[in-house]
């Protein structure tokens, strides 16, 4: 696990003390994601960016990730970075039951979660479809946006 402390200062002062999921824009089955999360985390909990926007390119960055194919999303949650199907978990059992049930996946041997899900990660585009460019959100869920706040 890594904690945003080993962030760049810019990096952690963009994402503040926020829980936060970082989700490719274009991809249909990220973008799935994103709005799943938005309809269960009634708390309103979560923030979100973008892999393009330059608070995702600056995750990734600091974290060695390549910032031009993003086959892992990402999701922070108490200042714990997740990547992959651990993040996937972390969101469930952040927002509670019944989606916590769903944070299990995380107890997957990394032998079996991790081939599973760069499996899919690597078809995503050709298996749930591609947008042209970047959702836009409505002004309610811009507002949760930390990069379009930034």
């Amino acid at each position: 696990m890594t904690e945003t402390t080993t962030l760049s200062p810019r990096t952690r002062a963009l994402i503040g003390r926020h829980d936060l999921i970082v989700f490719d824009g274009v991809c249909v089955l990220c973008s799935g994601f994103f709005r799943l999360m938005t309809r269960i985390d009634r708390s309103g909990r979560f923030r979100f960016a973008t892999a393009q926007s330059d608070l995702g390119q600056a995750l990734y960055r600091d974290l060695g990730l390549p910032t031009d194919d993003f086959e892992t999303n990402l999701v922070i949650v108490d200042g714990v970075i997740h990547q992959r199907l651990d993040a996937f978990a972390a969101a469930m059992r952040a927002v509670g039951w019944p989606w916590r049930a769903l944070a299990v996946a995380s107890w997957l041997p990394a032998m079996l979660k991790d081939p599973l899900y760069h499996a899919i990660a690597r078809n995503r585009y050709r298996l749930f479809g591609r947008r042209d460019h970047c959702m836009v959100p409505s002004p309610e869920l811009a507002a949760r946006f930390l990069d379009r706040a930034a």
